[in-house]
């Protein structure tokens, strides 16, 4: 009996590195970019109009069955879901997003990253990550130079503010031992007591911060009743009001008291780039650590966050060794160790990024960009000052305006804040200061404009005042 010829089995799918892979990604690249912009134009304004049950029914429809038996190819697949993202997502690119810390990504640095993401280098080894692992290192050791005028200042990469803080407190753990006391003030992020209940340190202790800020006269009382080692986190560009702590007067004080002094400047940090406004967060070297977030004021997609210290010997405590990733004969023989620059293994190359960003606009592109969004924030809170029916909470800081319309209580405030969002017309965060709940504009946009801004204040005076 002659059987039939047979079937060749499909190719497996494209891959993205590789000889083939700028050609298989191209035309799919293509599709992403037409899908964004339909999903876009259908959302048509910051944030899709419904409400979460909306969305939800919307992107349910458009999901289906998550995992079909036969799959519907590449580009339907790109086109229905990538559309679907766009068009039901909070855009942080529109002027009227800005509830949070939550940068409008460079287009350059997007790029940066499909490149990043095509050839998938894992910087746990250097036979993983042979060019990345050298760019994530000069890439450290130059920011760590920004903030820190010492012979071998370093930086690790890590996703953001919380593990860079969780990552401050395990080297405070490791320096002084179990019993170590973390002090803090109220505004501080709620990363910091949770860093200590998981590092199974002592409860951290909040000390009040009625002002916004952490006072030195507060501090120096906690101070001098605590016994035993002591870590200190300061804050510069608080989450709430963008305040940034009197970091000297701090300072002074953990040195006299023979404290160590964390710097939480995941927000105010990449103001150091900026001469106009570096001021503003001046002291942030008096820090034994430093948070700085640049998917916040460096627009930069996520992850992209950094602990900084001023000697690399400090990040001795997290030496680690895997012999299949940094066995001592190998390490010895010259190739890097690696696995000692995250508590993570697998880790994507997020230096990348940053390198062609600060490569592609220099110190002093990075600045204007800060100086733009410092410049929206103060020509916003001039707005909302000088309208009779606003208030004020103070002038801004950083980037951030507190705000509400007046007369108005807290129970009202917060369905205004509500009804927005489910309108899909401005995206403002919240925020409790002196008692009472403020509005929250977080201005981290550099192509917003006046009109931008004059356009929230019509829209929020249309909607407070009928």
């Amino acid at each position: 009996m002659i059987e039939p010829p047979r079937t060749p089995p499909p190719p497996p799918p494209a891959l993205a590195g590789g000889p083939g892979g700028p050609d298989a990604l191209r035309p799919l690249i293509d599709t992403v970019l037409s899908a964004l912009r339909t999903g876009t134009r259908e959302r048509g304004g910051p944030l899709p109009a419904g409400g979460p049950d909306t969305v939800t029914a919307r992107v349910r429809t458009a999901l289906g069955d998550v995992l079909p038996t036969h799959g519907t190819g590449d580009h339907e697949a790109l086109r229905t879901l990538v559309h679907t993202l766009a068009a039901g997502a909070a855009d942080p690119a529109h002027p009227l997003c800005a509830a949070h810390l939550h940068c409008p990504p460079l287009a350059v640095a997007t790029a940066a990253d499909l490149a990043a993401s095509a050839l998938n280098p894992s910087l746990d080894s250097w036979d993983q990550a042979p060019a990345a692992s050298t760019i994530e290192a000069e890439l450290t050791r130059t920011l760590a130079a920004e903030f820190y005028d010492t012979p071998h200042p370093d930086a690790l990469l890590t996703t953001g503010g919380t593990e860079a803080n969780q990552l401050a407190l395990l080297l405070a753990r490791e320096r002084h031992g179990p019993h170590l006391t973390v002090l803090h003030g109220a505004n501080a992020h709620h990363s910091v007591p949770r860093a200590a209940w998981l590092l199974g340190l002592p409860p951290a202790t909040a000390l009040p911060t009625p002002t916004g800020t952490l006072d030195p006269a507060t501090l120096a009382e906690a101070l001098a009743r605590t016994t035993g080692p002591v870590l200190v986190t300061a804050t510069a560009g608080t989450t709430d009001a963008g305040l940034v702590d009197p970091l000297h007067a701090l300072a002074d004080l953990c040195d006299h008291h023979g404290a160590d002094l964390h710097i939480d400047a995941a927000y105010g940090g990449p103001f150091t780039l900026s001469p106009r406004h570096r001021h503003t967060v001046d002291g942030l070297t008096r820090g034994r650590s430093l948070t700085v977030d640049l998917h916040k004021l460096g627009w930069q997609p996520v992850a992209a966050g950094l602990l900084v210290v001023p000697d690399r010997a400090l990040l001795t405590p997290l030496a680690h060794q895997a012999d299949y990733l940094n066995a001592t004969d190998d390490t010895e023989a010259g190739l890097p160790d690696l696995l000692g620059r995250s508590l993570r293994t697998t880790r994507r190359p997020d230096a990348f990024k940053l390198a062609v960003t600060l490569r592609s606009l220099g110190r002093d592109g990075l600045a204007d960009l800060i100086d733009r969004t410092t410049t929206a924030a103060h020509h916003l809170a001039g707005l909302l000052d000088a309208h009779p029916r606003f208030e004020l909470h103070a002038p801004p800081t950083l980037t951030t305006v507190l705000f509400r319309p007046t007369p108005t209580d807290d129970d009202h405030l917060a369905t205004l804040r509500r009804t927005l969002l489910h309108d899909g017309t401005a995206v403002l965060g919240r925020a409790t200061a002196d008692g009472r709940l403020w509005l929250k504009a977080t201005l981290l946009n550099p192509h917003t404009t006046a009109q931008d801004l004059e356009t929230l204040v019509t829209l929020l005076e249309g909607r407070t005042h009928r």
